[in-house]
């Protein structure tokens, strides 16, 4: 089953929504490639949906060139007319699924008045009002939080901040929470689960539980602008609404990171439109990922480095009463895969200071998988699995 929960700190058309979708779901498996660059031959787990969402958060209480910066680089803002409207709707159309919980919480120093927009603007977008906290106490405030994600993510992420994660400088912690429990539309027969060899990215080959479905599935082989052949099985979920997405390379010593130019909503639509129909044996890992990632240096590399910087960084739309900059990024990811099914958590925090100190179609060789929305397109989850055992 899967688990994913992230956390940061810190009336339209449909085809307007799946406009923002696109572009934060672009945007976040720009994040993915660059954390699967720095993460070659380990495994991951992440979801795109919880750093887009976070960060649009931020976004919100953000201003000045602050704001220029977040919004050239997430492709869209929504301090925009009838934005917050679209993300709202966004967030009902995912939350809505069978199995999907979705939550948006803000956590604020209690002794801090935070500007009228910015508390309409998260009601409007995330419908998420502040919760104030004593950060002179940092950790009851780090209980306190690790109890909302752990209620949000159904308790597979129990402790989501280390202790220290906060001191009595924190501000303000804007979180996202994303919990995902879904079944195969046809369950795997656990009496054809055996062992075999998978064949990891470090040239290693250890055994893991395969499991084994003959079905009809969508399928379509597909070649990079490199020349990278690469194949795409879809394996749905109760409903149909949800899905797997397994992408792997035709060649064994092909590394998935050559795909990673690949991840982007453009391609997975020509995906969909072009996979077929087929009968197919699929072998897969029975696999469980745990993951989590300090996103901060990667988003700095993406040129998002100003919100990190005291003397740079502009939220005064979140407050004017003194000076703030985001400090971490942090998100944690739960995967478990089996038989059954998925089971994923998510939880994407930011952190925000004020102080001004820096701060066959066998799967039996390394894949990437994607759990998406269908009607959306929102990408929830995502990650490569190197070697299945790993945890």
């Amino acid at each position: 089953m899967l688990c994913l929960y992230v956390g940061f700190f810190l009336g339209l058309s449909g085809a307007a929504i799946s406009n923002l979708q696109e572009k934060q779901t672009d945007f976040g498996m720009r994040v993915f490639s660059q954390v699967a660059q720095n993460s070659k031959g380990s495994n991951l787990a992440f979801s795109p949906y919880g750093v887009a969402t976070i960060l649009a958060m931020a976004q919100l209480g953000a201003g000045g060139n602050t704001l220029k910066t977040l919004n050239a680089k997430l492709g869209f803002s929504l301090q925009e007319r009838g934005m917050a409207r679209q993300q709202r709707l966004l967030q009902r159309d995912i939350s809505s699924e069978e199995g999907v919980e979705l939550a948006s919480g803000v956590m604020v120093e209690r002794k801090m008045a935070l500007e009228k927009g910015f508390r309409r603007g998260l009601g409007k977008a995330f419908q998420a009002s502040p919760h104030q906290l004593d950060f002179s106490r940092p950790d009851q405030a780090l209980d306190i939080i690790n109890a909302w994600v752990s209620d949000h993510t159904a308790g597979t992420i129990p402790s989501f901040l280390s202790s220290g994660a906060l001191t009595d400088e924190t501000r303000m912690v804007l979180l996202n929470a994303l919990h995902f429990q879904g079944l195969w539309k046809v369950p795997f027969d656990p009496k054809m689960t055996e062992e075999r060899l998978f064949h990891c990215a470090n040239g290693s080959s250890v055994p893991v539980p395969m499991m084994r479905l003959t079905h009809r599935f969508k399928y379509g082989e597909f070649v990079t602008p490199d020349g990278v052949d690469y194949d795409v099985i879809e394996v749905p979920y109760e409903g149909e609404s949800l899905s797997m997405l397994l992408v792997s390379p035709f060649e064994p010593e092909t590394p998935v990171s050559s795909l990673s130019s690949e991840l982007t909503t453009q391609r997975l639509q020509q995906w969909r439109q072009e996979m077929r129909s087929v009968k197919r044996q699929l072998v897969l890992p029975r696999f469980t990922l745990d993951s989590e990632v300090e996103l901060k240096s990667i988003l700095i590399q993406m040129g998002l480095g100003d919100m990190f910087n005291l003397a740079k960084a502009d939220f005064t739309r979140i407050t004017t009463e003194q000076p703030l900059c985001v400090s971490k990024v942090l998100q944690k990811v739960k995967i478990e895969v089996n038989e059954e099914g998925t089971k994923a958590s998510a939880a994407t925090a930011a952190i925000l200071f004020s102080r001004m100190a820096v701060e066959e179609i066998t799967m039996n060789r390394p894949f990437l998988f994607l759990i998406h929305h269908k009607s959306t397109g929102a990408v929830l989850f995502m990650g490569q699995v190197n070697q299945p055992q790993q945890h």
